[in-house]
């Protein structure tokens, strides 16, 4: 997987005007944790841009899991899939902690396409990533231990404080907005498993565990021991 894969940066990071417009026809929503911004089969008729906090976007199955696909964090553009093609929802999206959200209808959004070429083409890349990232995330359930998999998953969810480090060997701390349960449910594996993966993380000095955040003590051995 490349590094590039792992996480996207502030889509509207060289679309100033671009920005200025999605703003001015988004509707501004504080939403507190746990909120649901959409259901699976509601409408497609919104998209949305995260400005902060986090969500999760997941699919409840038949038998009573709930497998998270992403976690969407500041800078990210969600909902596309269904704002594009105006199909109904086939996810949920609920926020982790409390976050700002702007919302903003179809045909807005779609005026705004129209009018920005560059922003349509990096709509596309955006939707090519993911679909490829989801190709990886099969993959790493068929061929990858539980620590592997969830190894991947904290580099992904550092991954934009990884890019701003310093000093490349620096230690590396980001929010724990997941539970074990989350983590579970995104590297297809059980609670139990998982708080004895991060367990044997931690007794090898690769990760240290606290009440709110997580940090990776040597991102360079992590990223040698699951990319190579």
């Amino acid at each position: 997987m490349e590094l590039w894969h792992l996480s996207e940066q502030d889509f509207f990071a060289d679309l100033p005007d671009e920005k200025r417009d999605f703003l001015s026809f988004a509707r501004k929503l504080e939403l507190k944790k746990n909120a649901i911004i959409f259901a699976e089969g509601d409408p497609g008729d919104y998209c949305y841009y995260l400005d902060t906090g986090s969500v999760k976007i997941y699919r409840a199955t038949m038998m009573g899991k709930e497998p998270i696909f992403w976690v969407r964090k500041p800078g990210d553009l969600f909902g596309l899939a269904e704002v594009i093609d105006g199909k109904e929802r086939i996810c949920t999206a609920q926020t982790l902690a409390r976050s700002t959200v702007y919302e903003i209808h179809r045909k807005d959004f779609e005026q705004i396409l129209a009018r920005y070429h560059a922003m349509s083409r990096k709509v596309i890349a955006v939707l090519g990533r993911r679909i490829r990232y989801l190709c990886e995330q099969i993959e790493n359930l068929m061929v990858c231990d539980v620590t592997s998999r969830v190894s991947r998953l904290l580099v992904y969810l550092s991954f934009n404080h990884l890019m701003n480090l310093k000093i490349e060997d620096a230690p590396v701390s980001f929010p724990l907005t997941l539970t074990q349960e989350d983590i579970a449910a995104m590297t297809g594996s059980c609670q139990q498993t998982i708080s004895e993966t991060l367990k044997g993380l931690q007794e090898e000095g690769l990760i240290r565990v606290s009440r709110r955040e997580i940090t990776i003590m040597n991102p360079l051995e992590m990223l040698e021991r699951i990319y190579h």
